[in-house]
Order: structure tokens, then sequence, then C-alpha cells
């Protein structure tokens, strides 16, 4: 990275700001209260407000979400007439998954190989760290030329849309010129990445009974409905026999112009492992960029250890459905309850309720902000111009926040390239990205303040 006060300042800070991502990483704030304490969630949050306010951010606050959550809110005047930034992270993470399968401790933020490794490190604690560090080297070299807001959400990961409504119920709270979701990630570690769309996504719970209870499966199999069987056969109807979405009525061809994602690199990536095959048709972009995409999420239904020997009365899932840009999520809830509703066999009983739903995102990426994050990539990565990415994953507030404000600028940055492995066992994020990342952010606040 080229020498000059901005980066000089973001290096020396980085010490610091990995003993503070430790302190936020050691926080179990997964924001699902049946698996973890609310205190730890309420924990993050205070700590994001404490060190708010120690950057004399104003208007510090705990918004009581109406999903049970809260998000943290600060307002950083800036000079008169300046323009209004705000920046987003989440502060809540994914469970930890299998603990054994970690090297080191989920919550104990531990260096190994160059990275640093921790739930959340890079989704999207290290997001928060991010946007502190580029406000702390604008404030060492000259100031912050523009008013900050930071929106630091508490269910980003649970898809429950407590910030969304209260957005929604507030709409001047978050207010903004443009709008910086650091909740993204470069294509990967080295190449600056905005990323233009993001898939939406539903989540829904379907249940299947046939029987008023378990029965022995020697003396009733075979002619009892086996409800276990018959989600089996539903959620398998949701894929074609190359693996691809296929829910009825529902748009499934639809094609990714931009970077290209290389079918090898996305093997290794993905960590597929040797000899089998990606699912799905087309480019590899299209496939995770541009067209639908189920998952099943969980199965309710007795462990191999344990069963018995039962015809099962009722069983559950939880399936997600990305949807991507173009295709309504609201619709696309609609048709994948019909499709489960009908392509469930032998009139089992099947109910389907919906826990979560997000929009899908285009943003317009010829506005002027950014042609000034373009200027503050290529300066902090030196010899690289900013590329152009999808991303598979869903960001609700986004549509809500190009709903509320159509004439803000909307770009997506942040640390969660393909080794950053989120979500999955193992998370971790670069401090190299760290440092560049909140380089480009401090310079683009600078050049967005003087276009």
């Amino acid at each position: 990275m080229s020498s000059n006060p901005v980066t000089e300042t973001v290096s020396s800070l980085l010490p610091r700001a990995k003993e503070e991502l430790a302190a936020l990483v050691a926080f179990k704030s997964v924001a699902d209260f049946d698996q973890f304490p609310r205190s730890e969630s309420v924990g993050a949050a205070d700590w994001i407000a404490s060190a708010l306010r120690a950057e004399g951010f104003q208007d510090v606050d705990l918004l009581d979400t109406p999903d049970g959550t809260q998000s943290v809110y600060g307002y950083l005047p800036g000079p008169e007439g300046a323009k209004t930034v705000l920046l987003y992270a989440h502060y809540d993470v994914q469970p930890p998954l299998d603990e054994a399968g970690w090297v080191t401790p989920p919550f104990e933020l531990t260096e190994r190989n160059g990275r640093w490794y921790g739930r959340g490190a890079a989704d999207c604690k290290g997001g928060v760290l991010m946007h502190l560090l580029a406000l702390r080297a604008l404030k060492a070299n000259g100031g912050v030329p523009v008013h900050v807001k930071v929106i630091a959400e508490g269910s980003e990961e649970q898809g429950t849309g407590g910030l969304e409504r209260y957005a929604e119920a507030h709409p001047e709270l978050l207010a903004a010129d443009t709008i910086v979701i650091g909740d993204a990630g470069n294509f990967r570690v080295g190449m600056p990445t905005v990323t233009s769309t993001l898939r939406g996504m539903t989540l829904v719970r379907v249940r299947v009974d046939t029987l008023e209870g378990n029965l022995h499966s020697g003396q009733f199999g075979g002619a009892a409905p086996d409800a276990l069987a018959a989600l089996i056969r539903v959620l398998d109807s949701l894929r074609a026999e190359d693996g691809s979405t296929t829910v009825d009525g529902l748009v499934a061809d639809s094609a990714w112009e931009g970077l290209a994602y290389d079918e090898e690199q996305f093997r290794r990536d993905a960590r597929v492992l040797e000899g089998v095959e990606l699912i799905g048709s087309g480019s590899v972009a299209d496939r995770i960029w541009a067209r639908p995409a189920v998952t099943v999420l969980g199965i309710d239904c007795p462990p191999v250890v344990g069963a018995t020997p039962s015809v099962q009365a009722g069983a559950r899932a939880l399936v997600s459905l990305r949807v991507p840009p173009g295709v309504d999520a609201a619709e696309a809830t609609k048709l994948l309850q019909a499709h489960l509703e009908a392509r469930t066999p032998w009139g089992a009983r099947v109910a389907v309720e919906q826990i979560g739903q997000g929009q899908a995102f285009r943003a317009d990426t010829t506005s002027p902000a950014y042609q000034a994050m373009a200027d503050a990539m290529s300066a902090a990565y030196p010899g690289e111009e900013m590329q152009y990415a999808g991303q598979g994953g869903s960001i609700p507030l986004c549509n809500t926040l190009a709903t509320l404000y159509p004439e803000a600028e909307i770009l997506l940055i942040g640390l969660s390239e393909p080794e950053a492995q989120i979500h999955a066992v193992n998370e971790s994020v670069s401090p190299q990205e760290l440092e560049r990342l909140s380089v480009a952010e401090a310079l683009f606040l600078r050049n967005y303040a003087a276009s």
C-alpha cells in the first residue's frame, strides 16, 4: 500500500483494532435467544455504543426494534453544509455450528497463518472496526469532512426484519446522501470490489403430518403414510436432476453480465470434495448471482443414535430460497408455499409458515459516489482497479433503504472475501484487507465530500 498520512495512521491503529475486535468477537451475539443468552447481544450493543461515544458521536442510542433485538445508532456532525453518509454494519453473528470443527475457540479471536479467526471476525464485527478505523484516520488527518451516521444492526443474520421495520417507522433517522453497507466483500483478497447486486431471500418452515402418533414400522410400515418420507419427497421436488432450483412458476434461467467466476476457482473457494460435481446449469456467476437457489437448512427428525423402528407421524424442515434481482421476494414466497403444498404426496397435511423475507437489490453504479469509491480503492490497492461483482447472499435492509431514500447512493463493501469462510467453521478476517478497506473508506469519505 502506498504511503500517505491516512494509510500510515490506519497501519498504526491496527494493533488497537485487533484488541477491540477480540473484545467484540468474545460476545456470543447470536440473535436466536432460544440458543444464546440475550445478555450476549446486549453486551455487544453496549460495547459499540461506548465506542461511538468515545469517538465523539452524539445521540448514541440503542434502538429497540420490533423483532425484540437492538440496533446501535450514533451521529457524528461534520462541517456545516456537508453531505451525510450512513455507515452500516451488524454485530449479530451466525451460530458457531460444530464447535469441535473449529481449530481455535469460535468466540476467541486467534491469529493463525496471517489471519484472525473467530465468529464474526469478517461478518460483520470486522465491519464495525472498519468504520471506526476509517473515521479515526480522518480525525487524525484534518477531520471528518461529512456528517456521519452509524447503524449497527442486531439481527441481520436472522432475517427477522427488525431494523427494516424500525426504519420504516422512523424514516428521518437513517436519511443520508450516500449509504455504505460494510457487509459485503472483495471478490478475492487483494481485488478491490463493490457488490452491485444482492439476491433477496425468503425463509419458511414446512411441517408435514400423517398420523396421530408414531407407529411400529414392522406392524404398520408399508401402508401407514410416513411423514418423514413425505417431507423428503416434497423437498426433493425443489431441485431438478442437475441440482437446479425448480420452484413451480419461478423464473430460473437469468444470466449474469459482469465479472466472471472461474469454475475451478469456485470449487477451491467452496471446498468442493474431489469428484463431486457442482450443481445447476449456466455459468457459476449465473447460478450464484442471477438465479434462485433453494437450501434445506434443517430437518426435525429422529437422530440416528437412539432411533426406534417407527413410522414417523410428523416432520419439519426449514427452507431458504434466495431470489435474484428482478424477482419480488413476496411473490417468490407465495410460489414456494404453493409448490410445497401442491407437491406434498399422499394427501399428507402440510403447513407452511414464513419466518423471514428480504428483497433483492441492484445498485446504480453510474452515480458519483461510485467514482469517488473507485478512486479511493485504487489508492488503497495500488495497481488495482475497482471491480463489480454480485453476491448470492441477502441484506434485506438495502432495499428498505433504497425505497425510503430513493435519491441516496448505496455502496456495498466489506471483509467477507472467499477465504473468510463466513457462516462456516473457522471464519476469519484478513488484517491486510481490514487495513486496506479502512483506508479506502476514509479516502472515499474525503473524495465524496469534495465531489
